[in-house]
């Protein structure tokens, strides 16, 4: 087995068990808390993660892979607190989370203006891999970018290639934000097929947004994981059509190939709390609760269940191991 580093310390991969592939403890903008700090209050927050992640223990899930990075407000001292409070994995990632513009810190230094300059992102992704994050000694156990609706324009793709070059350097997996609805993991196959990554250490994460199954098919035959973690985010995609595209997708072979998540998080600043009536089943124990009892009605066995939740996670996390 392969040592797998989490926010409470290195863990066995073989000890992972169910494991939700895609959720967020926390997604934030540091930027607002600390000039209007009026609704964050740390000590509540805190709390409250900590109850939320004990119960999902308590409903059967053992690990979750967080991959807030920056860009979504990583704090990792805070999520090393949390985990040491909780019995559940917390694995976190590396990289740089845009739909267009790589952050300011990046964008006058690295290749700019034409000069042959190295990308600054490759070894503060791979110190994160190698070395620990900020001084906490915890080690990201993944990297995560996206490609969003907007496609492959110049800030996404330099940050893709950075995470590619990382990839390279230490075998970390990685997991790319897709717009499903609109095909974005052909854009991300196109970059990794020029580069040479092995299509089986990348999650396309939001695959589960679609109910376009030929073309979920397309992407499994070319040797992808399949992110199915928005359960809960309805007006995406209704349920009942999520659940119904991960059914004919163990139909036509690719359990080996669909993880399942959420992508919820204790707390997320980027919605307005008004928003929450519409989205009532967004939530981390909406898959054990309510998706995989309706997926086993739609003829998905039980050992495809293990094979999405326990299986899937550990060889995507461990696939250059």
């Amino acid at each position: 087995m392969t040592e797998i580093p989490t926010a409470g310390g290195t863990v066995d991969s073989g000890a992972l068990g169910r494991t939700l592939c895609h959720e967020h403890v926390f997604v934030l903008t540091p930027d607002v808390q600390q000039n209007y700090p009026d609704e964050w209050d740390e000590e509540r927050r805190v709390a409250e993660a900590i109850e939320k992640l004990t119960a999902l223990k308590a409903n059967g899930i053992d690990t979750i892979f967080d991959p807030t990075v920056v860009g979504l407000g990583r704090y990792i001292p805070r999520i090393v607190r949390i985990a040491a409070q909780v019995d559940l994995n917390i694995v976190v990632a590396t990289g740089v989370y845009t739909y267009d513009e790589v952050p300011s810190f990046f964008r006058m230094r690295g290749p700019i203006f034409g000069l042959d300059l190295p990308e600054p992102m490759v070894p503060l992704f791979v110190r994160d891999l190698t070395e620990g994050i900020a001084g906490t000694g915890v080690r990201a156990a993944f990297l995560k970018c996206a490609v969003d609706a907007r496609g492959m324009v110049e800030g996404v793709e330099r940050v893709l290639r950075a995470v590619i070059g990382a990839h390279q350097q230490t075998g970390a997996p990685i997991m790319v934000h897709t717009d499903s609805r609109e095909r974005r993991g052909l854009d991300v196959d196109a970059v990794i097929r020029e580069t040479g990554v092995d299509p089986k250490h990348v999650m396309l994460a939001h695959c589960g947004d679609s109910a376009d199954v030929d073309h979920l098919t397309e992407l499994g035959e070319r040797g992808y994981f399949l992110g199915m973690d928005r359960f809960g985010i309805d007006v995406y995609l209704p349920f009942e059509q999520r659940v119904e595209t991960v059914a004919e997708m163990c139909r036509r072979g690719f359990a080996e190939q669909m993880l399942l998540a959420h992508d919820a998080a204790c707390y997320i600043d980027w919605i307005d709390p008004a928003f929450a009536p519409m989205s009532p089943n967004w939530h981390y124990l909406h898959v054990t609760n309510d998706v995989l009892p309706a997926l086993r009605e739609r003829g998905v066995s039980d050992e495809q269940i293990e094979t999405m939740m326990i299986d899937n996670p550990r060889r995507w996390i461990t696939a250059s191991a």
